[in-house]
């Protein structure tokens, strides 16, 4: 048997296994980081994780010198809580070699501090502010201050009785790329003493034990769409962050400017890149064109060794509540499981859920209640989009009908006549539609279109119940039409009339 870490856990497994073994349920589109044990005489990166049953906490250690006895094998075992107050939480006991000064020391939120009880060394603590306070840890003369907690400072406030530090594991940098390999091949073999990081989690801005800040609550929304699908995409890689820009562009308030720090995450919200979602590997200043959003609590690893067109797993917590697409049925299990009280328009479990009050997750969370208005499914019509065959007018048309955020987008039926259905969805000024996928032959049926700049009409979509080979599903030539996909279920276009609201889900 060998010994890896999974994720801050300590397993046992067979000699010989790979990566398939040990992560047999993992999407083999997603990399994960494989780190090799690393002798202490190689040790040079200041900074440390502690691997606690509460998440990840880095420290970043004042004296270098300090970094191989924290890494010496057998101090996690010696690492429990031993006591905490609202200022301070303290684990060992463990033997060290400092020198109480028996005197109090001034300390800030995030300070690690090397302490001792009854001024014995043989009884000395790691200790972590959790606010500003003056006190007497038993430390030494300068205050005992060893380091300061770089990620996972939120954690600090969640440690309770019986939580402990599992692991305590060196930090490598992207100059250590020697020790660490990032893969999405199963075939991997996995040694003695090996890591492994299979996923990043984030926790949220405004999400803490003591309540709910809705300060950044829309630009938060944004973040959790972004990796609804539990997947960031490494679309730019440098030595202070990685990008994930396949919601550019979207527009983002700025709501909350910051450092950022290592392992925060922010959201652009001006420039070419508005939308696009950072995480940092290493401390920046703040920016006014980045909102933060949340804080990596672990697998900042991952993104540290992460190159360009990585796919990498991804947690947010807390999960994303988007009722819009769900059914009656469906919307009133997620908020039962999330215990939030649920108000709806119209009772009977098949109607579709078009809209919801609040709109954002931490404001739903804050008030613990959510309102929605449904609509009958007779009234949702469903579609496909050709995205690979017009990736620019499928943008534009989820963006103008919502569905780029929800299940379930809108717009507005504007004229009907003979086999024509007309819609007119609002697209932004200066949005241009440049001719893509434009048909040379006929048109089938209940083709699903968008006119573009050529012509004078351009945005209004369009299907048509008849083909045609001489005009689009918007009534233009064909030479202005963009096909962007398919209506399913046409027939229920007849029961449509003008100036409703038509309610479309995309099928995938």
């Amino acid at each position: 048997m060998i010994e890896v870490h999974l994720d801050g856990k300590q397993l046992q497994i067979p000699e010989g296994s790979r990566l398939s073994d040990l992560l047999p349920d993992r999407d083999p589109g997603c990399s994960v980081a494989v780190i090799k044990p690393v002798l202490e005489e190689e040790t040079e990166s200041q900074e440390v994780r502690l691997a606690t049953s509460v998440g990840d906490i880095i420290i970043e250690v004042a004296d270098p010198g300090l970094v191989p006895r924290l890494l010496r094998p057998d101090i996690a075992e010696e690492l429990r809580l031993h006591w905490q107050d609202r200022y301070a939480a303290a684990f060992g006991p463990f033997e060290s070699r400092m020198r109480p000064a028996r005197k109090p020391g001034r300390y800030e939120r995030g300070d690690v501090i090397l302490g001792c009880g009854g001024y014995d060394p043989a009884r000395s603590y790691l200790i972590f502010s959790r606010m500003r306070h003056t006190a007497d840890h038993g430390a030494a003369a300068d205050g005992g201050v060893i380091g300061r907690v770089v990620t996972g400072r939120g954690l600090l406030d969640r440690i309770g009785p019986d939580d402990r530090i599992t692991a305590v594991e060196r930090i490598l940098r992207r100059a250590d790329r020697s020790h660490v390999v990032v893969t999405r091949d199963g075939n991997t073999p996995l040694e003695d003493g090996m890591q492994i990081v299979s996923y990043v989690e984030v926790g949220v801005e405004g999400l803490e034990d003591d309540g709910i800040d809705t300060r950044a609550a829309r630009s938060v929304e944004h973040f959790l769409l972004s990796v609804k699908e539990g997947r960031f995409k490494v679309d730019r890689s440098s030595s202070t962050h990685v990008v994930d820009t396949h919601l550019v562009p979207t527009k983002v308030p700025m709501e909350l400017s910051g450092p950022r720090l290592e392992g925060a995450v922010t959201v652009r919200t001006a420039g070419k890149s508005g939308g696009a979602v950072y995480i940092y590997t290493q401390g920046v200043s703040a920016s006014l064109a980045h909102t933060v959003v949340g804080q990596v609590t672990h697998g900042i690893e991952l993104m540290r060794f992460a190159a360009e067109d990585d796919l990498l797993a991804i947690r947010a917590e807390p999960e994303r509540i988007d009722l819009i697409g769900l059914s009656l049925a469906e919307a009133e299990a997620v908020t039962a499981r999330r215990e939030i009280s649920l108000t709806a328009d119209e009772a009977g479990g098949d109607r579709v859920v078009v809209s919801q009050t609040p709109a954002t997750t931490l404001e739903v969370l804050a008030g613990g209640a959510v309102q929605i208005a449904t609509e009958s499914p007779d009234n949702v019509i469903n579609i496909t989009l050709d995205e690979a065959a017009a990736p620019r007018s499928v943008t534009i048309f989820r963006e103008a009908t919502g569905l780029k955020h929800h299940d379930v987008g809108r717009m507005p039926l504007v004229f009907r006549f003979e086999d024509v259905s007309l819609f007119k969805p609002k697209i932004a000024r200066g949005v241009g539609i440049i001719p893509e996928n434009v048909p040379t032959g006929e048109v089938p049926a209940f083709t699903l279109a968008i006119t573009n700049d050529s012509r004078r009409g351009a945005g209004m979509v369009g299907v048509r119940a008849t083909p045609n080979a001489e005009f689009g599903p918007t009534s233009e030539p064909l030479t202005g039409t963009n096909i962007i996909g398919k209506v399913l279920d046409a027939e229920k276009l007849d029961q449509m009339r003008e100036g409703a609201t038509i309610y479309v889900r995309e099928v995938k």
